[in-house]
């Protein structure tokens, strides 16, 4: 008989994202065997019939329902996973943790600050261990990135430029879907990809963005209604009607940390040419980092000053010398992939849970991340400064 701690997993909602928490759990045996716990698929929650099918047949699912409180007061579920859209999050996750369930969230956490404020209060008043899906803060390259730069290799950090330009909406014709309806998403390209730059370079630099002004815009003015719905950006088709947007497609920022470093960041999701071109460069009196999401296996370094007829940026491939690479890849040159970082992710989530330590990123790094979202936001409403209000709890830059 096993003396392995079992673990049962609830997922509510399996789109994307949810698919994705599932392909994560799964890894755990195999890439991280020394989690000692056997991970049980318990039970999935989705409200189409046909998704709640393939849970069981397909992702190996025991059962699926179509309510979120079914799976919050299963007793065979320990863990749950909150993979709905933005709308829906605050009432699931506080719902989740008066229920005792630790949970891993994807962000934005709510539609605005006060919501992701209400997630994290009642994480901590339940006690319940917490992840955040800011998943690039994984990848093996940015995580040595992280350490060079806590080990001082490149002197004093001066400024920082990070730029998160994609073209998933970049379509005209593209579904009118949640993401583009304030009341459901709250902000706009803010919270989808700027929330993911702000913790990426809170956590590279263990420091917390402490003011930003900011400009956006939105450039595609109207979309057409969705007839059938699709999974994350594919799969939807169209009618003639079309609906006004409500948020913004592009952001531009300048921010200060408490540190005194400065930055510019810059994020665009109807961009023609980028990808996913999610971009930090770190720059220090003697040397500097760059990393490319779309090359996620490569780290740009420039360590001194002058290294004569060579100075310059080395490439370095991500090797099995760099944080977790080894649990995925043989060695350089063999790439790791998006799917991985989620995969650490939930290693950290699991592990936080049966350690009693947060090991992944908190809700208190998911409602710091809210609170730079809103102080951008109400700059480009504005034209001025503003101050980002500080958060409790562990966060990215205490540790």
């Amino acid at each position: 008989m096993s003396d392995k701690k079992k673990i049962g997993v609830g997922v509510i909602s399996l789109g994307w994202m949810g698919r994705l928490h599932t392909r994560s759990y799964k890894a755990m045996a195999e890439r991280f065997p020394e989690l000692g716990a056997e991970v049980r698929l318990v039970v999935a929650c989705d409200p189409i019939a046909e998704t709640q099918k393939l849970a069981v047949e397909a992702l190996g699912f025991e059962k699926a329902v179509a309510d979120y409180r079914e799976v919050l007061s299963d007793p065979e579920v320990d863990v749950v996973s909150i993979c709905s859209p933005n709308f829906l999050h605050r009432e699931i996750a506080v719902a989740a943790a008066e229920a005792g369930k630790p949970f891993w969230i994807e962000k934005p956490m709510g539609v605005s600050a006060a919501e992701s404020r209400e997630i994290a209060e009642a994480a901590a008043k339940a006690g319940v261990n917490t992840a955040v899906g800011f998943n690039y803060r994984h990848t093996p390259a940015v995580e040595q990135a992280r350490e060079m730069i806590a080990q001082g290799k490149l002197g004093r950090i001066t400024n920082v430029r990070c730029w998160l330009i994609a073209d998933y909406a970049s379509s005209p014709d593209g579904p009118y879907t949640w993401r583009y309806d304030r009341e459901k998403a709250g902000a706009g390209v803010v919270g989808d990809l700027m929330s993911h730059g702000a913790d990426l370079v809170q956590y590279i630099l263990r420091d917390r963005i402490s003011s930003v002004s900011a400009l956006t815009d939105t450039f595609i003015k109207e979309r057409p209604i969705p007839t059938k719905a699709g999974v994350g950006h594919t799969g939807w088709e169209v009618s003639d009607e079309k609906k006004e947007v409500g948020n913004e497609d592009y952001v531009a920022m300048m921010v200060r940390f408490d540190s005194g470093v400065v930055g510019t960041m810059e994020s665009s999701r109807v961009s023609v040419g980028p990808r996913a071109e999610y971009v930090v460069e770190v720059y220090g009196t003697d040397g500097s980092v760059r990393w490319n999401f779309e090359y996620l296996n490569d780290l740009q370094a420039c360590i001194g000053q002058d290294n004569g007829v060579v100075h310059g940026y080395v490439r370095s491939m991500a090797n099995p010398h760099y944080p977790h690479f080894s649990r995925f890849q043989p060695g350089a040159g063999t790439s790791m992939g998006f799917d991985d970082m989620k995969a650490v992710e939930c290693f950290q989530f699991l592990s936080g849970v049966l350690t009693g330590e947060q090991i992944a990123p908190s809700v208190s790094d998911g409602w710091s991340a809210a609170e730079i979202d809103q102080a951008t936001v109400a700059s480009a409403a504005d034209g001025k400064w503003h101050e980002v209000p500080k958060v409790s709890g562990t966060t990215t830059y205490d540790k």
